[in-house]
């Protein structure tokens, strides 16, 4: 561990992963971003050892951990926020979960500062859909129900060429394209301030959960529909 070195993202909430390496303050220095589908488990760590290794930084140059917890699928999520939380215990470095929905708010906003009223949307599962909007809980909307959107709302919608108006998916894209930079500014305020997580409360936002997968009890603090694949209104243990 380095104090003040450089922090290492990632994030596995979308369908594309991210890894990025930023300053302490929280500059983007570069990211790495791939359509991952079910094999995060194969690339994350390889990726990420390219990218230090291209950048020229060891692990012991590290001064931090950033992770993004989502809302997002439960395999990119779990392999995600486990490998981060692994390489954090093993380097003794501080561990920052950053929600990802908020992030992407905060991307779009970026690429669009005229922009107002953003409400963010993603998949849950093959039919319904997550949103989000800043300062309220993310809630599941059904494959086919009203977003129920005021009419001075814009929507960002991420994951959902051809599911979506054109341009709330080039808003997405948008939003895509800025998420690590976003991310590592958030992460960068909570280090400053002091802010880390600790790794056995740090959890992921799941909108489902893979077949066969049955809810935690109650005081687990996750909402789950039976065993099917269903929306999550809380975190769930990775």
């Amino acid at each position: 561990m380095t104090e003040g070195g450089p922090i290492l993202l990632i994030d596995t909430a979308t369908t594309r992963a991210v890894v990025a390496l930023g300053t302490a303050g929280g500059t983007l220095l570069e990211q790495r971003r791939w359509t991952a589908g079910y094999r995060h488990g194969e690339e994350l760590l390889a990726r990420t050892e390219a990218l230090l290794g291209d950048r020229q930084v060891t692990l012991a140059d590290l001064g931090a951990i950033a992770v993004g917890t989502g809302p997002g699928a439960f395999t990119g999520l779990r392999v995600g926020i486990a490998t981060a939380k692994g390489l954090a215990h093993a380097l003794g470095l501080p561990i920052v979960g950053i929600a990802t929905g908020p992030a992407l708010l905060d991307a779009a906003r970026a690429a669009d500062p005229a922009a107002s009223g953003l409400v963010l949307v993603a998949p849950a599962g093959p039919n319904d859909r997550v949103l989000l909007r800043l300062g309220e809980a993310a809630r599941i909307v059904a494959g086919g129900a009203d977003l129920g959107l005021a009419a001075d709302e814009r929507l960002v919608a991420v994951d959902l060429a051809g599911r979506a108006p054109e341009e709330a998916v080039t808003l997405g894209e948008a939003a895509v394209d800025g998420l690590a930079a976003a991310m590592l500014r958030a992460a960068a305020a909570r280090l400053a301030a002091g802010d880390a997580d600790d790794l056995a409360t740090l959890v992921p936002e799941y909108v489902t959960l893979p077949r066969g997968v049955r809810m935690p009890p109650p005081d687990e603090g996750v909402e789950m529909s039976g065993s099917e694949p269903g929306p999550a209104s809380g975190g769930a243990r990775p």
